[in-house]
């Protein structure tokens, strides 16, 4: 393993696994890094640390401490706290993201502080509504558990386009014409608290990620080495856009890469 890399930081949907179905080669990469300290960080807030937890079990590899396990939605909760101790919300989202929020906040859909937008099903004309006139009304502030337009998903084994953070949270911003706060992956939070946790430094950390737009572009703007693993939604031949960062490593599956890092 490369000497000055002392933990890893992994995102999981695409570098890990398609849904229920395990990427080839990523049970035997996780026990070959294992040794080293090593945290999970997602933009999907749809299913808790616990959940991700059992899923990973699930499909073969070492169960995690959640606490390895940093969701969007976590974050979002652990910042919205940072804003306001026992802040109130008004939440759109799948189970993830309200679970996370009651463990630091009181939902409240008549004079929130906040109201926060996730991923999943949930988002209608009444929850526009409610949303909006929250930050008109009552000043409440709009927030994003992470900025993807679209991300990919497995429906009945099938792959599909699902709308993302940035997409479901368009409609609060452009009716109350309301610039979000965006919590998740470029954004440094995500990042920072896995480091936290690990008791690492951005130049000591590996980020591996299958998109260049979130888990590459961000760890690199802190510092960190990066590796983009094409098993996602940039396949190989894929170009990638001037305006990115290049990674360190770029390979088209995380058996190559750990040759690459040996």
């Amino acid at each position: 393993m490369e000497k000055d890399i002392r933990a890893i930081l992994l995102d999981m949907d695409g570098v890990l696994y398609h849904g229920e179905k395990v990427i080839p080669e990523a049970v035997v990469f996780m026990s070959a890094v294992k040794h080293l300290p090593h945290a999970f960080i997602t933009n999907n807030p749809i299913l808790s640390s616990q959940a991700i937890a059992d899923r990973l079990e699930r499909l073969g590899f070492q169960r995690p401490d959640h606490e390895q396990i940093i969701t969007s939605a976590e974050a979002t909760a652990l910042w919205l706290s940072q804003q306001k101790a026992n802040f109130r919300y008004y939440a759109v989202g799948a189970s993830g993201l309200h679970t996370a929020l009651r463990q630091k906040g009181v939902e409240d859909n008549q004079s929130a502080d906040f109201v926060v937008i996730g991923e999943g099903a949930g988002i209608d004309y009444d929850a526009i509504a409610t949303g909006v006139n929250l930050i008109l009304k009552q000043g409440a502030r709009l927030i994003c558990t992470n900025p993807d337009h679209s991300v990919d998903a497995y429906l009945h084994g099938k792959h599909c386009i699902l709308p993302g953070g940035g997409a479901l949270v368009a409609p609060f911003a452009i009716a109350s014409e309301t610039e979000p706060v965006f919590i998740g992956k470029p954004h440094a939070l995500l990042y920072q608290i896995a480091m936290d946790r690990l008791g690492v430094n951005p130049d000591q950390c590996l980020m591996v990620g299958d998109r260049p737009d979130t888990d590459i572009a961000g760890a690199a703007a802190l510092g960190m080495k990066t590796a983009l693993v094409r098993t996602g939604r940039f396949l190989p031949g894929s170009s990638l856009s001037d305006n990115l960062p290049l990674p360190d490593w770029d390979v088209e599956s995380l058996e190559l890469l750990l040759l690459a890092l040996q």
